[in-house]
């Protein structure tokens, strides 16, 4: 340990600060921020080291408590530069302060005093056997903060980590580095990015990180084949993401469960659904389930919460199900109570039994041939009506008015309005979509001329405030398209407001339309 080390992003004082050491006769390090302050005083501990309290990328202050945490560093004493009178005044730093804007001779002398001081007993021999590795607490060097100093020197090595849970049990987990690449996560019996993910969550615990020399990482398996970068990254949004929707997510003692026969799925979805509903058949606690799926926590997590709303999966937080919840229809008894109050938050303070009894929503056919399929589809849902003759009403391109009504419970639901996608009738649009739950689109095939004659009027309904508007593509033949594709030729900016109705398959058309009207409904 020696010398002197100056962090300072003010490249003119921190040159000032190295010129009056240099005329001290003082061996002088200069960097410009506080990641490449960590590695060079771990690297190489200085004796003394001046920092800017507002250093890049690691700020002074965690910089000094980092480094006095640290075995290998535990003595080096801290020197402040302070570019405010704020910051001057700063209490509790451990270390002398320097007020701006810092006189270079002055910060000179000081490091030589502290250069002069006597350094406290040593065991040369126990300082020659230490490890070259790095330990900390992750509390003041979290794992990301680690992991993307390692990449950028380019180390390889294992870095252990372990935490506390209470009561004697120890979590641990390691992460693997070669030339600062991660090629391997794992905690407990998790491993890849699922793991790397989890690990990035500890907000405390231990690190160590044991350097190997180059080669003894080439027959690791690798559990991780993203950039570096981009895993830190997405695992860090992950991380906020949960915590953002801690509230609404389910939590790890709840109990889960299939709450519609399997046969009624939809019949493509989404790998990581398929993976839920598969694992759902072995696990029914919430940790279970994530811990047995392969995909990261968060995306397990919200799996399961959007299918609890589509009333697919049922969850208790007992320790056992009750009796199964009460149905009209095709909804839960929730769902009701939620348009209730959705219409009666719609009136304000007008008087309670001026609360209308269903929620309007508006229909926008892109012809005729599309408003006749729509409407044969959900009048064979339970709880629908159609008006009479409102199929042969379909026939015409200028139908208007409410044609049909969707039952949610015995006393609300969805009345649905149909309002013609023609050019002139562009004044009402707006107006019907008033106060409206939302504004579904129907189209047919070919997608291009359908798309063509609803553009305008999505357009307009689009600029409309807190506008709600969903596409409905009814297929002659299922699988004759690809989501994706249409997703983008649609152009929406949400897409979980497409939905695909294979005519041809009634069962799934019903699971299908099930669950869009779920979607809808507040």
């Amino acid at each position: 340990m020696g010398g002197v080390l100056i962090a300072d992003a003010d490249s003119n004082r921190g040159r000032r600060i190295e010129a009056a050491c240099d005329e001290l006769g003082l061996t002088t390090r200069v960097v410009t921020h506080g990641a490449a302050a960590l590695e060079t005083a771990l690297a190489d501990p200085p004796a003394v080291m001046i920092a800017q309290l507002g250093l890049p990328l690691i700020a002074g202050e965690k910089l000094g408590e980092i480094l006095l945490t640290n075995p290998r560093t535990a003595d080096v004493a801290l020197v402040f530069l302070t570019d405010t009178s704020a910051e001057a005044a700063t209490r509790g730093l451990p270390g002398d302060v320097i007020p701006p804007p810092g006189n270079a001779v002055e910060v000179s002398r000081l490091a030589q005093r502290l250069l002069s001081l006597p350094a406290p007993k040593e065991d040369a021999e126990a300082l020659e056997s230490e490890a070259e590795g790095v330990e900390g607490q992750l509390a003041q060097l979290p794992l990301a903060d680690l992991i993307q100093l390692f990449h950028v020197s380019q180390k390889s090595g294992v870095v252990e980590l372990s935490r506390d849970l209470g009561d004697g049990a120890i979590d641990t987990g390691s992460v693997v580095l070669r030339d600062g690449d991660l090629i391997h996560a794992t905690t407990g019996s998790v491993v890849g990015e699922k793991a790397f993910y989890r690990l990035l969550e500890w907000d405390r615990g231990k690190f160590d990180f044991q350097p190997s020399r180059r080669g003894e990482l080439d027959s690791q398996p690798a559990s991780l084949e993203k950039p570096t970068r981009a895993l830190v990254r997405e695992g860090l949004r992950q991380a906020q993401e949960r915590a953002r929707l801690a509230g609404d997510l389910p939590p790890p003692d709840a109990l889960v469960r299939l709450k519609i026969k399997r046969a009624a799925l939809p019949i493509v979805i989404h790998p990581l659904t398929q993976e839920v509903l598969l694992v759902l058949e072995g696990y029914s606690r919430v940790a279970d389930v994530v811990d047995h799926c392969s995909f990261p926590d968060y995306q397990v997590l919200r799996t399961l919460r959007t299918l609890i709303d589509r009333d697919m999966v049922e969850m208790s937080r007992g320790s056992s199900f009750g009796p199964s919840e009460s149905t009209h229809g095709l909804f839960a008894a929730s769902r009701g109570e939620r348009l209730r109050e959705w219409l009666a938050a719609g009136r304000g303070e007008e008087a309670d039994d001026s609360v209308p009894t269903d929620a309007k929503l508006l229909v926008i056919a892109s012809d005729p041939a599309a408003a006749r399929g729509f409407m044969r589809s959900i009048g064979r849902l339970p709880g629908a009506t159609l008006a009479p003759g409102a199929e042969s009403d379909a026939n015409e391109s200028t139908a208007i008015g409410s044609f049909g009504r969707l039952a949610v419970n015995s006393d609300h639901g969805i009345e649905f309005v149909q309002v013609p996608s023609a050019e002139h009738y562009a004044p009402l649009w707006p107006i019907a979509a008033h106060g409206a739950l939302g504004v579904l689109l129907v189209l047919s095939s070919p997608v291009s001329s359908s798309l063509e004659a609803i553009s305008q009027c999505a357009e307009v309904l689009s600029r409309m405030p807190r506008a709600r508007i969903f596409h409905l593509l009814l297929l002659e033949k299922a699988g004759g398209l690809e989501p994706d594709v249409l997703r983008e030729n649609l152009s929406l900016f949400d897409e979980s407001a497409l939905f695909l109705i294979p005519l041809s398959k009634r069962g799934s058309a019903d699971v299908l339309l099930r669950e869009m009207f779920v979607r809808i409904l507040p």
